[in-house]
This record gives structure tokens, sequence and C-alpha cells, in this order.
């Protein structure tokens, strides 16, 4: 079966247009070599006949959360991009199922100096590398420590894999007391995109703007230019909606490159999610409206059920162009900066083991992200300058970098055991091949779905403090639950892509089985609480230090939302629509819980600190802000302070939480960016 399907996915490669020119030749040439094989194997395949899903009632194919471990696709995961896979051909037979990003013209080796270097691929570099090119006079080298995406990585479904392989950094926050306490060595896993595409190649795809008091509060601090009308602009200059009518909206835009749509396969449970809003008092809305306080369907970044990567967007359809040049698998070690002028003029990098500079005539741009940005930084002699001190970096500008670390943490063990069968996402009809050529063919399968979200509802609980109309909780409506993963031989993906240990999973949830059921996660979305970011030496291999200060607000407002969100959540289920289902809360037993009386604030404090999981949302790490601000790191303009042509731009930069999931506020910064730079050098 392994066989077939590496042949078959041969196959559709040659009809990808994920690929190349250049990959096209070798995949024909790959196909030569096994003409006679592929011959055989797609002759059996007819023969056998394809086992085509069957459809329930609302025309939804079977359900699948997460493909069977024993199916080929998860089997061809492991064995082409799993992190220790080491293929028999040195060469990796299968690289050809990656984009590629040769060096334009037949260029052997990129230059020594361009205008721009641009450090890391990901959704902001990927988006500003494509804008600066756009006048092609102006070069820029864009170098990204990762591989280019492939081929499976574009379904939604499987992004929980990808999370642990080697597009992924495997980062962890430092153990914490009181947090954290049902995941491995009691550590928090974050990982970030090591990838062509960043963090946009594994993520679920959840595109939201934040509300415009999130980014009229960051401009009131002195940020001119970023006002939510200001930055509205550039979130729609991106866009392409296709969103059943929101997308005529003038707050919505349909001439961008990003597709933004509704998930194509969804469970009753979101209509149940939605009127179930509507009898507590939320309304469907367009969440991203500036007005759209309330419940809505999730709109994601995929188009007909492919996943739409800054890559693919912004990258893929300008890889020719002479003034572009992309360097996979190249990771920046160092900033070159003139310690007499201050002047960022170039960084240092390693490939294929060897050490390589390159001189900016313009700028150096980090676009590393918010844990690798001030890493460099840092390492660079850009930091705070009794920390450098400690490691042994001679200091080139004090300056407060890693001292901000704002996190979304959420809380996925509110379930709620089902007794209607057959509705909610589930991992028992495995998949084979029959699903992704479905998938492939028409992008409307359980594949499409980016781990089983579909909904959005924000609120605002009777604990926050804000004075205006802003949600301190995101729920996310899920069309299952983590446990949807766990049927015998299942592959158990997102609990381990949670690091959650076996033993606090099995003792709270393992009762449950393979029964239907349904979530609502809670989201924190303006933690009082936050961390910092520090080196753990001045070697460019070792991650840093990170801590996250989870629930250590002093005053427990942090909790007390989540005990309010659990409670809101509870009377969601309670209503008809729920109930129709016979929604019933499930009585999960923590080890660290015990002898707490259940469903009591004191059980759901002690739930959400044994299962406290992030969403991969750092920010502030190299804080935007005027110079008055003793905790910015770069100005309104994303310009370092006391550096010259030495910029920031990724969503390290944004200074205050926002109600948002932050791959689309990177992909606006980034095209607002642009604009600045453009602007700065006369162009």
């Amino acid at each position: 079966m392994i066989i077939k399907l590496k042949t078959f996915i041969l196959f559709l490669s040659v009809f990808s247009s994920v690929f190349t020119e250049e990959a096209f030749v070798e995949t024909e040439n790959e196909l030569s070599d096994y003409e006679d094989l592929l011959s055989k194997t797609f002759s059996d395949e007819l023969q056998e006949g394809f086992d085509v899903p069957k459809q329930d009632n609302n025309g939804r194919n079977a359900k699948l959360l997460w493909p069977h471990p024993e199916s080929p696709i998860i089997d061809y995961v492991r064995k082409t991009v799993a992190k220790n896979h080491a293929p028999k051909n040195a060469e990796d037979l299968f690289n050809f199922l990656r984009d590629q990003f040769p060096l334009p013209g037949g260029l052997q080796a990129p230059f020594s100096e361009y205008d721009f270097v641009i450090v890391g691929a990901g959704s902001a570099g990927s988006t500003l590398a494509a804008r600066l090119t756009e006048n092609r006079n102006t070069t820029v080298l864009l170098l990204e420590a990762g591989k280019p995406e492939m081929i499976l990585t574009d379904i939604p479904a499987l992004a929980p894999y990808f999370q642990s392989t080697e597009y992924s950094w495997q980062y962890y926050m430092e153990r914490e007391e009181g947090v954290c306490m049902g995941m491995k060595n009691e550590r928090c896993f974050w990982p970030r995109g090591k990838a062509v595409g960043g963090t946009s190649v594994i993520n679920y795809m959840i595109y939201t703007r934040g509300r415009p008091q999130d980014w009229d509060r960051i401009a009131a601090d002195g940020n001119y230019g970023w006002s939510y009308n200001e930055v509205l602009e550039y979130y729609k200059k991106s866009e392409r909606a296709n969103l059943k009518g929101f997308e005529r909206n003038p707050y919505r835009s349909q001439e961008g490159e990003l597709p933004v749509e509704f998930v194509p396969v969804k469970t009753k449970l979101i209509k149940a999610f939605l009127e179930a809003g509507k009898i507590l008092g939320h309304p469907t809305v367009d969440y991203n409206a500036p007005d759209g306080f309330g419940f809505g369907k999730v709109q994601v970044t995929i188009n007909h059920g492919h996943r739409q990567s800054a890559a693919k967007v912004f990258l893929h359809p300008h890889k020719r162009r002479r003034n572009l040049h992309i360097l996979p698998q190249s990771t920046v070690t160092k900033i070159l900066i003139d310690p007499q002028t201050n002047t960022a003029f170039g960084v240092e990098y390693s490939r294929n083991g060897l050490t390589y500079t390159v001189r900016a005539r313009r700028e150096v741009i980090l676009s590393a992200g918010p844990i690798a940005s001030p890493q460099l930084l840092m390492l660079s002699g850009v930091g705070p300058k009794e920390h450098l001190s400690q490691v042994g970096i001679p200091l080139i500008k004090d300056l407060p970098v890693g001292k901000t670390l704002y996190d979304h943490i959420c809380f996925p063990g509110l379930i709620f055991e089902l007794n209607t069968t057959g509705v909610s996402f589930s991992e028992r009809e495995a998949t084979q091949i029959s699903s992704i050529v479905q998938w492939f063919h028409t992008g409307d399968n359980s594949l499409a779905s980016p781990g089983a979200v579909e909904g959005i509802g924000y609120i605002k609980t009777p604990v926050s403090d804000d004075p205006e109309l802003v949600p301190d909780i995101e729920l996310i409506s899920i069309g299952g639950s983590i446990i949807a993963d766990g049927s015998p031989g299942g592959s158990k993906a997102v609990r381990k892509g949670m690091r959650i240990k076996s033993k606090v999973f099995d003792e709270a949830f393992g009762s449950l089985g393979t029964k239907d059921t349904w979530s609502a996660i809670p989201l924190l979305l303006h933690p009082k609480s936050y961390g910092f970011l520090e080196l753990k030496d001045k070697n460019p291999g070792s991650h840093p230090r990170m801590r996250g200060n989870y629930l250590s607000d002093a005053y427990g407002q942090d909790v007390a939302a989540f005990v309010a969100a659990v409670r809101h959540v509870q009377a969601l289920a309670a209503t008809a629509p729920f109930q129709r289902f016979g929604a019933k809360l499930h009585r999960a037993q923590y080890p660290a819980c015990r002898e707490l009386p259940f469903d009591s604030d004191a059980y759901w404090e002690c739930a959400v600190r044994t299962l406290t999981a992030t969403l991969h949302h750092q920010i502030a790490t190299c804080r935007m802000g005027p110079a008055s601000d003793p905790r910015a790191v770069v100005d309104p303009r994303l310009r370092v302070y006391g550096l010259r042509n030495l910029r920031v731009v990724d969503s390290s930069i944004i200074s205050r939480t926002i109600s948002a999931h932050i791959n689309a506020p990177a992909i606006m910064i980034a095209e607002k960016a642009a604009d600045m730079i453009k602007e700065d050098w006369g162009r």
C-alpha cells in the first residue's frame, strides 16, 4: 500500500501547481525510473477500485479529524517528513514533493550584496520580500532556516503532525510552578514554523484581525500610523475574501492575493453553536467586521480545501523575479553591525555546513518571528546590557529586547459528551488513498478541516475590567474534541502535539472512549500576566530561555476570566440546540485536582493550570513604541532604536495584546512596512 501511495503521489505531483518547471523535469525523470511499477500499480488500483467515502444527509463525507496512523497518508508523512527520517537515497528521492526555489536566471550562487537582506521567510518575511521586489531595480535576499513546504503540508487536517517534524522549531517554555502541570516535564510546547512560509505552513489557518479598539489603543500609546482605520487598508490589500457575501462589505476585499474562506466541511455542531450564541445574546456576525462582536463561522486561509501559506501566496508566483533570491536551509547566526557607527551592514549565515556573509546596501530586516528575531538581536549585541554581559556578548546597544512577552493561552479540557452518534469529527473512519484522491480533486472532504475548528465566538465575561466593548475571551468551537484522535490504534496527534502526559490524558478523558463529543476552547485574549525571553548562552544553536509567566497576575484576573469562560460555555451547552444532542459535561479527573469538588471554581482553576496550552501567539519581544516608552525596541516605523539600517518586521513588534490569531496581523505588518520602507528610500 505504501508503494501504491508513493507512485500515486508521483503521478499526482505532475499535475500540481506547487512545483516549478524544474521540478516537473525532476518528476518526469523519477517517473521514467518507475514507469513499469507505476503502470502496474495503477492498473491494480483501478481493478481494485476506490472506496469513495459515503455521504451523510448533509452531503458531508465520512468524518475524520486526523488520519488513522495505519493510513498510508500518515505512514507517508512519517517516512517523508519525520524529523529523524533518513531516506535510503541521501538526496531524498521525494524531495521533488517540496516546492523549489532555485536562484533565478541560472545563477549558481547568491550575490555578495543586496539592497535588502530579509531574515526569515515566514508570514511577514514572505509578504515583505514580494512587495519590495515589485520594483525590479530593488534586490532582495530572503534567508530561511527551514525547507520549502510540500504537497502534504497543503492538507489542513495534518497540521498537528507537522508541528512535530522538521517543519517546526521545537521550542519549550521553561518550567514554571502552577502551570502546564499536565504537560511532559511540566513545560509548555511552543512550536514555531521552520519552513519557507514559516508558521503559516504548520498553523491552523485561522484568519482574525483584532478589534478596532486593539489597534486604536496601540496608536494612542504613541505609535502613529497604527490606528484601526490605518491598518485596515493593509489587511484589505492582501485579502481575497470569498465568504458568501461578507466579502462585498467595505471592510473586506476581493482584490488581494490571500484567500480567506469558510471551512468547506462542517458538522451540525456549528449550527448548534451559532444558535446557542443567539439565545445567550451573541449575534451571528462577520467577526472581522469593525462592529462584529459576536459568534461566527471560522474564516481560514484556505482555497478549495487547500492550505494557503504565505509562501504559496506571496513567494511562489514571484520566485522567478531576477531581483528576488530565496535561500532555504540558511540559518542566520549574527547581524553584522559597525560598532563605530551603529550601522547594520549585513548578516552572517550558515548553509550546508559552511558559513557565509552577505552585505545589505540599504537595510537588514528581521522577520524571524517573536522568538528568533529577539534572539538574533541579542546574539548580535543588541539587548539588555546586564544580560548580554552575563552571557559574554559585547554590547552594541542597550535595549529591552525580550523583556516583554505576551502570549495567548487556552484550556482544551472542557468537553461535552453527546448521546448522538455520527455527529462529531473523529478518526474512526481511517483515511485511505480514496480520501486524498477526493481531497486533491475537490478539496471538500474532512481533510480540509483545520483541526475540526468550526466557529469562533467573542465574549466579554463579567470579570472583565475593560471600560469598552472589548472581548476578554475567544471561544473556539470544535466539531469534536481533543479525544477524537484516540480510537483504538488512533494517532493521538493532537494530545501529542500539545505534549500532554499520557497518564494525565488517560485519567482525565480515557472513559470517553470513542464517544461523540463537542468542545469549546476558551482562549484568554488579554492576559494581565506577561513573560520574557533571554539567551541561554552565546551559542546561536541554543534555543533561548523563554518564560510565559502564565496566570501569575497579582489579583488573579486571568484565572477568574477562564473560570467565567467555563461557566459561559456550560450555559451554551445547556441551551436547546446542544441539548438536542444530549450534551453533558464530562467529569474529567486530573491527578492534581482529585481533592477538589468537581465543577467548583477551585476545580476549574486546577484544571486550567493542568492543561495550560499555548495558541502560539507570542508577541511584543521586539516591542514597538515611541521613544518615551521604556520597553520599546523599535519605533513606529519599525526601526531599531539607536541603530541605522536595521528594522524588525514581524509579530514581535506588536506592543499590546490583541483579539486575534497572529498570522493575519503579521501579514498586515509586512504590507505596511513595505510601504514605509519604500517611502524611506524614495522607492
